[in-house]
């Protein structure tokens, strides 16, 4: 595994934390935000969630299933959750997530840090900011 770098995307939601926090364990919900890309199709949730269970999302990209997988670190509803994941289809690597809820007087704030190779930083940065808004969208 190659040296990885740690980068941040942050955002604020009108829901609560718990809301929040919740569809990242949601298979129905995760399927609506979590590695969705706009053209492809979601074919596999599968979420065991609680510490040391995993789970596998599936997008079919054109004619290629991109699976991610990963294993729960950490659970501490509604505040944090970290886990670690990879896309075997592209690298035998695996990085580490930590999502982060904050909550404030209305809604809450999410700060999510990810440690990655950083060929694939600026790249990652992006799907990042991409799925934390494609979560607005699931959570209202």
């Amino acid at each position: 595994m190659s040296k990885q770098v740690r980068l941040t995307v942050s955002h604020t939601y009108n829901a609560s934390a718990e809301r929040v926090f919740d569809a990242w364990l949601d298979p129905a919900k995760v399927g609506r935000f979590l590695f969705a890309t706009a053209g492809g199709e979601m074919t596999k949730v599968e979420i065991d969630p609680v510490v040391g269970g995993g789970f596998n999302v599936t997008d079919r990209r054109g004619e290629v299933d991109v699976e991610h997988i990963g294993e729960y670190l950490e659970m501490d509803r509604p505040r944090r959750l970290v886990f670690e994941f990879g896309v075997p289809t592209y690298s035998p690597d695996r990085g580490r997530v930590e999502v982060d809820i904050e909550p404030l007087a209305e809604g809450c704030r999410l700060t999510l840090t990810a440690w990655v190779d950083p060929e694939f930083a600026e790249r990652t940065q992006q799907g990042w900011t991409m799925i934390l808004g494609g979560l607005e969208r699931v959570v209202g």
